[in-house]
């Protein structure tokens, strides 16, 4: 998601803030502004009020929206596994532990106050908090069973080890079972949240936290589409087709 860059002044209201950048909330959030019903001040004012240094403010707010891009023309193919799965647990699975917990808070916070306006925040939240449960045993278990194993397979394909197809048939399940399970049950539980949500659309007269709950969602949707194609199409099919050839060796 490209967002274009705020202008951030004095003048500038709470509100308008969030309202152009989403992910300006956490800063807010943290120093416990009121951004949604309540962010009818100007930043001038909030500082005043807070006790706050406007540009130091000023500078949270641009770093929180920084965003950085990742060419489309990447071969992730070509990368080494060692890299690869290095690539995926300090940017994907890193990603996941920060963001995870802030969505989690931003949701239940959003649902307590609007579910008799929104009926469908409940299963919303439901869904949610069985994507959370599921993440962190699924994370653990990847990079404490499944990354070590393939680096394994991988160096004992590169080498030509003598013990890489005993190493084969010992372990290759853990492989079998995170595509063929964990993936499904997590891709289960965002199409359900893409439908509660009508694909992270609010409606027209959503008041501003109704935008940020959708944004975050939205985010954590997109990140983890990259990170399953990353594992499914990328590092998976590569091990597996390690594994065949080892066992023949």
């Amino acid at each position: 998601m490209h967002l274009p860059e705020i202008n951030i002044t004095e003048e500038s209201f709470v509100s308008d803030v969030v309202r152009k950048d989403y992910r300006t909330a956490r800063v807010f959030r943290k120093h416990e502004i009121d951004y949604c019903c309540g962010g009818k001040w100007t930043l001038a004012v909030i500082c005043e009020m807070k006790g706050l240094n406007f540009y130091q403010l000023k500078k949270e707010l641009t770093l929180s929206a920084k965003t950085v891009q990742l060419s489309n023309t990447i071969r992730f193919d070509t990368w080494s596994i060692d890299f690869l799965t290095d690539y995926i647990v300090n940017i994907h699975h890193h990603y996941l532990r920060d963001a995870l917990p802030q969505v989690k808070k931003q949701l239940d916070h959003f649902t307590v106050s609007h579910s008799n306006r929104y009926v469908y925040l409940a299963e919303l939240q439901d869904q949610f908090h069985q994507l959370y449960d599921e993440s962190f045993p699924h994370l653990a278990m990847e990079e404490e069973i499944l990354f070590p194993y393939i680096r394994q397979i991988a160096h004992a394909y590169h080498s030509r080890e003598s013990y890489a197809s005993l190493l084969v048939r010992t372990l290759r399940k853990p492989v079998e079972n995170v595509m063929q399970h964990e993936h499904e049950t997590i891709s289960k539980i965002l199409n359900r949240i893409r439908l509660l949500t009508d694909s992270y659309q609010s409606p027209p007269n959503a008041c501003v936290s109704h935008g940020v709950t959708f944004s975050l969602l939205k985010e954590l949707d997109n990140d983890l589409v990259q990170h399953v194609y990353l594992e499914n199409q990328v590092l998976f099919p590569r091990a597996i087709a390690m594994e065949k050839e080892l066992l023949l060796m």
